[in-house]
C-alpha cells in the first residue's frame, strides 16, 4: 500500500428525518468534509436523498461533491436465522466492495469525505461495520471518525412524550425478527426496530401498551399508541396504507407493560 498520505472521513448521525435533529457537531462536520458518499435505495427513497441533498445545501460550507451509488440488493426472504446471516453477510461484502470503490477513486488522500447516516450510526446502521471491513482489507488509507445522532428511537419518545424506561427498569433494544424468537421474561420495556413483519400483531392478550411511529421526523411522521388490544389493527391499517402511498416505511415502536406505570 502506498504511503501517501491518508484520506479521512467522517461518518455523520444527521437525525431521524427532521433537519433540526442535526446536531451543533453534525452541522460543523459538514463543514469540514469536500465529498459526501450517498447510497440509494431506489427511485422510492428519493426524497430521502433530497433531505441529504437540502442539508448539505444548508450547512456545508465550502465547495462539495456529492458522490451517488446504487445500493446492492440484499435478500430479505430469509427469516431463518442461518440464512438470514449469510444474506446480510453477503450484502454487506457487496456494499463494502461499492465504498471501498468511491473511497479511492473520488477521494484524493489527505482529503476529507463523510458519510450522512440516519440517525445514530451506532444503532442498527452497518456503516462502521463496512469501514472496519475496508480497512482489513489494506487497500485504500483512511482514518475516520464518528459524529453520534439523534436517532429514531430517542425521536419516537418524544413525540410520544415519554420515557424510553419505567422507575429501575431494564430498556431492551430489538429487531423485530428477535422479538418473534421469544418475548423477554422479565418486566423492562422493549423497543423494535426494523420489524417488517409487524411482530407486534402476536403479542396482544399480554395487557401491553404499544408507541408507534412511522417516517418519524418528517412531514409524513405518523404516530399511534395506545393499549396493544385496542390498537393493533388500526397500526396495521394505516402502516399498508402509508407503505402502499410511499412505496417504502420506516418505524419504530415502544412495547411497555401496563397499565402504564411511572416514567423515569
Amino acid at each position: 500500500m502506498s504511503n501517501t498520505e491518508a484520506r479521512h472521513l467522517l461518518v455523520i448521525g444527521i437525525g431521524a428525518g427532521d433537519p433540526d435533529h442535526l446536531t451543533l457537531a453534525a452541522v460543523k462536520a459538514i463543514g469540514r468534509a469536500q465529498v459526501f458518499f450517498v447510497l440509494g435505495k431506489g427511485p422510492e427513497k428519493n426524497a430521502l436523498t433530497q433531505l441529504r441533498r437540502d442539508m448539505l445545501d444548508e450547512h456545508a460550507s465550502g465547495p462539495y461533491r456529492v458522490v451517488e451509488a446504487d445500493d446492492p440488493w440484499r435478500d430479505r426472504t430469509q427469516d431463518e436465522r442461518s440464512g438470514y446471516t449469510t444474506a446480510v453477510h453477503d450484502w454487506r461484502q457487496r456494499r463494502a466492495d461499492i465504498c471501498e470503490r468511491l473511497i479511492r477513486d473520488e477521494l484524493a488522500p489527505g482529503r476529507c469525505g463523510a458519510f450522512l447516516v440516519w440517525g445514530d450510526p451506532s444503532l442498527y446502521d452497518s456503516t462502521l461495520g463496512i469501514l472496519e471491513d475496508i480497512k482489513a482489507r489494506g487497500d485504500v488509507a483512511f482514518d475516520h471518525e464518528v459524529i453520534p445522532g439523534i436517532s429514531s428511537v430517542s425521536a419516537l419518545a418524544a413525540r410520544h412524550r415519554v420515557n424510553l424506561n419505567q422507575v429501575g427498569r431494564p430498556v431492551h433494544i430489538t429487531p423485530g425478527r428477535r422479538l418473534a424468537e421469544g418475548f423477554p421474561d422479565d418486566d423492562g420495556d422493549i423497543v423494535v426496530m426494523l420489524d417488517g413483519h409487524q411482530t407486534f400483531r402476536h403479542l396482544t392478550g399480554r395487557g401491553l401498551w404499544i408507541y408507534w411511529g412511522a417516517y418519524i421526523g418528517t412531514p409524513d411522521e405518523i404516530l399511534v399508541a395506545g393499549p396493544l388490544d385496542e390498537v393493533s389493527d388500526h397500526i396495521q391499517q394505516v402502516r399498508a396504507e402509508a407503505r402502499a402511498r410511499h412505496g417504502w416505511i420506516m418505524d419504530t415502536y415502544l412495547l411497555r407493560p401496563g397499565p402504564v406505570g411511572t416514567n423515569g
